[in-house]
């Protein structure tokens, strides 16, 4: 975020101080606005904070929550490892493949969508913790029989 604020910054002083914009913040605000927007994506999935119709949850109770949970993480760890794990290494490996460069900063692109398999990476390790919490507590509730 503060690479951002001094990008801009920047651009809006050489802009309209200086009078010559300058060539690079342009694209350096696009790229690092991605990085922000998918760690923050991210950290969201960690605070389970994300994109939610909780109709459901506040209707359902019991062992039928339960599944509805399980369900429900089951299709965050879906989305993370398949469109974004996947999907991002194959838009990293194409990118690198083709030795795609950005515009102005003539930084590699793989570089720049590395981000996208990093947070899914993110997204499902903090699946699976929220799916293994899920489980202990359900098996918790339950009285286990002694023998």
């Amino acid at each position: 975020m503060a690479v951002m604020v001094l990008n801009v910054t920047w651009q809006v002083f050489s802009r309209y101080v200086l009078g010559d914009p300058s060539s690079f913040t342009d694209e350096l605000a696009r790229y690092s606005m991605i990085w922000l927007g998918l760690l923050g994506a991210a950290y969201v999935s960690g605070q389970q904070g994300h994109l939610a119709i909780d109709v459901l949850v506040e209707k359902i109770k019991g062992k039928n929550l339960f599944y509805l949970q399980l369900f429900i993480h089951g299709m965050v760890i879906f989305f993370g490892a398949v469109i974004m794990v996947g999907g991002g290494s194959n838009l990293v490996y194409i990118s690198q493949l083709l030795q795609q460069k950005s515009a102005t900063l003539q930084v590699p692109l793989s570089w720049v969508y590395v981000m996208v398999p990093f947070s899914g990476i993110l997204v499902v390790l903090l699946g699976f913790i929220f799916l293994s919490l899920s489980i202990s507590r359900e098996l918790g509730n339950r009285k286990v029989l002694q023998l």
